[in-house]
């Protein structure tokens, strides 16, 4: 009875683990064909391009409160051209982008990807951007600087073959992976891969053989050069691949959103800003080291400018992101506390003396007392809208808009929404009438006390502070 009760017992288990085993255990851990119906024509009735990028020193970074990058400047005319927004999303991974890309959570994917023949399996491919191989990342030793090129050669690996048994890490799913075990076949001796976890940067690992926690990776040469002036220590010379190319990808189900940004990439070789903004992110020395050593950059620390602290401090009274505070203050100056606009506006949250002079305050060149200044004025109004406009992330659009322009325009706007049937508590709709107020059917209304206004600077100062404190979220911790 008991043997029959094991026998059961275990038949059971095997079921359950056969159950439970992947039915095919060499299939890619993301989904490999598209789950959604969304090309261009759905993408701009839309209304944005949802990107998805990678988080590193070429592709997309912030610098100074400024975000940048080879990737974000090209997207950034991608969606002028489509005449859409542009969202980004930030996926180290690439499994994880290929799989997000095919659920539809993203429509292109901006990745300096290699053109693979596995990956057009999942991904349909712009036209190569331009072409690099694959470079063993090493360090050099202690005293190199000390050692004559000849000695300093045998010290180093330069034939592939001599990787035999070395220790390589890659990003897993990467096709450096893919290049490893290839290689490992080709020199006829087993390379030891490492594959890091999916969700691992390649500049990380670049970090760590430079400080010596592991031997070896490997990248893209054009990667491998931009982190090699920030460590001087490595060596990136010994190439492990053919010439690869590089380009985007966007879902297989997409034709005319692939026919159209290769139509717009061809015009945009053509006319010249791609090489311009090329060479300003694979072939400047100097911006490179900026953009990777700077404290105010995303890359190297999580600061966004020397006044952090007094945007934390100001952010507690308004009961906001210090994050949003901040992209208020770049707005205003760019984080120059010495600008003085031509109408007389001063410092980083370019506060009006009269504006200073309520508040009790004179000397706003002081960079803590604008600030200050600022959030006081900022306090004031969101005081205002409170009485009518309970929702605080509502609100804070109607604020924006108020400190730009002036209270009594955005009211006028709010008065025309009313009269128009449409919800003043909204600011989408507020901001249609706002810019309705450069018309003399709407700005001689007798609901508009303010009068004219050309408004589109308002609508676009809302949403461009948005818009950089979404990028600051990304980048810069709470």
């Amino acid at each position: 009875m008991a043997s029959g009760r094991y026998r059961f017992l275990l038949l059971l288990g095997l079921v359950f683990l056969s159950q439970c085993r992947p039915s095919n255990p060499g299939a890619p851990a993301f989904t490999t064909q598209p789950q959604v119906e969304m090309d261009l024509e759905a993408i701009q009735k839309r209304g944005y391009l949802q990107a998805l990028v990678d988080n590193n020193s070429v592709s997309y970074f912030i610098l100074k409160g400024s975000p940048m990058g080879y990737e974000y400047e090209l997207l950034k005319r991608l969606a002028d051209h489509l005449k859409v927004e542009l969202k980004i999303k930030i996926i180290t991974g690439i499994e994880e982008a290929i799989d997000k890309l095919n659920k539809g959570e993203g429509d292109v994917l901006a990745f300096p990807l290699t053109i693979t023949t596995d990956r057009q399996e999942y991904v349909a491919f712009t036209e190569a951007h331009f072409s690099t191989h694959q470079v063993l990342v090493q360090k050099r030793p202690a005293n190199w600087r000390m050692q004559p090129p000849a000695v300093l050669e045998k010290k180093l690996i330069r034939n592939p073959v001599d990787l035999i048994g070395k220790q390589v890490h890659v990003v897993k799913g990467s096709s450096f992976e893919q290049r490893m075990r290839n290689l490992s076949q080709e020199v006829g001796g087993p390379i030891e891969i490492i594959p890091d976890s999916a969700s691992a940067e390649t500049e990380s690992l670049i970090r760590k053989v430079a400080h010596g926690e592991i031997k070896y990776t490997v990248t893209d040469q054009t990667l491998a050069m931009v982190n090699a002036l920030y460590y001087p220590n490595l060596d990136i010379n010994t190439v492990v691949s053919l010439p690869q190319q590089i380009g985007w990808a966007v879902r297989l189900n997409c034709p005319k959103l692939l026919s159209t940004i290769n139509q717009w990439m061809m015009g945009v070789k053509k006319s010249g800003v791609y090489q311009v903004i090329y060479n300003k992110y694979f072939n400047s020395p100097r911006f490179s080291l900026t953009r990777i050593s700077s404290d105010y950059s995303s890359l190297a620390g999580k600061i966004l400018s020397p006044y952090d602290r007094y945007f934390k401090e100001g952010a507690l009274p308004l009961e906001w992101d210090w994050r949003l505070l901040a992209s208020v203050a770049y707005q205003e100056s760019n984080f120059d506390p010495n600008v003085k606009s031509w109408a007389g506006a001063i410092g980083l949250m370019q506060i009006m003396p009269e504006t200073g002079r309520y508040f009790g305050v004179d000397n706003l060149w002081d960079p803590g007392l604008n600030i200050r200044t600022g959030v006081r004025f900022l306090k004031f109004l969101d005081n205002q809208w409170a009485k009518s406009i309970n929702d605080p992330q509502e609100r804070i659009s109607f604020v924006l808009a108020s400190y730009n322009v002036g209270l009594t325009h955005v009211l006028d706007a709010r008065n025309l929404t009313r009269k128009y049937g449409k919800d003043p508590t909204r600011w989408s709709e507020v901001e249609f009438y706002l810019l309705k107020k450069s018309d003399p059917r709407y700005y001689r209304d007798p609901v508009a006390a303010a009068g004219y206004c050309r408004c589109t600077g308002p609508v676009e100062y809302v949403k461009e502070v948005l818009e950089r404190y979404e990028q600051y979220k990304l980048h810069i911790d709470d």
